[in-house]
C-alpha cells in the first residue's frame, strides 16, 4: 500500500444507506450496480469526467461495523446540474492509502480485499473511501481496482 494526499472532487450518481451487519451490504451493493446499469446512470450524468466509476463508502455512523452511505457514480467537473434521481457527493481529499487489487471481480476480490482492509491496522479516518474501476477494470475476470482508504497522518 502506498500514502497519497488525495484533492477534493465531486462526482454524481446515486447511493443507498447500508450496513454491514447480518449481510445487508451484500445485497444493497450489488442492488445498487444493477440499478446503475439498468437505469442507464452513466448517460445521464452531467459534465462527466470520463467513464471510470467510482464506489465509495462515506457518511459512516462510526466504523465499517455501523451503518454507511454506499454510492456509485462518476467524477464530474462541477456538481450542478444533475439529472433527476442523481445525486452529488463531494470527496473532501485528504490522506489516503491505496492499493491496487487483481483477480475475478465475479469472484469477490474486492470483499475479500474489504475484510483484509477491515482487519488491518491502518488508522482509518473514515471519511470517505472508495473503489475505482477505470478501464484496467473492463475484463471483470481478470480487473484491476485501485481501492483507496482515508486514513489519519
Amino acid at each position: 500500500m502506498e500514502t497519497k494526499l488525495l484533492p477534493p472532487f465531486h462526482l454524481a450518481g446515486i447511493q443507498v444507506r447500508t450496513s454491514n451487519d447480518e449481510g445487508k451490504a451484500t445485497t444493497d451493493i450489488p442492488a445498487l450496480w444493477q440499478q446503475f446499469f439498468e437505469n442507464a446512470v452513466m448517460q445521464r450524468i452531467h459534465h462527466r469526467v470520463d467513464d471510470t466509476l467510482y464506489c465509495v463508502y462515506t457518511h459512516y455512523d462510526g466504523d465499517y461495523t455501523q451503518p454507511y452511505t454506499a454510492f456509485l457514480g462518476c467524477r464530474v467537473t462541477q456538481p450542478d446540474p444533475l439529472a433527476e434521481g442523481l445525486t452529488h457527493l463531494l470527496i473532501s481529499g485528504g490522506l489516503y492509502t491505496a492499493q491496487t487489487v487483481k483477480g475475478n471481480l465475479n469472484e469477490g476480490v474486492i470483499f475479500k480485499a474489504w475484510q483484509a482492509i477491515w482487519q488491518s491496522n491502518l488508522k482509518r479516518a473514515y471519511t470517505a473511501d472508495f473503489e475505482v474501476y477505470d478501464t484496467r477494470a473492463a475484463n471483470p475476470e481478470a480487473a484491476e481496482v485501485t481501492i483507496y482508504v482515508s486514513v489519519h497522518d
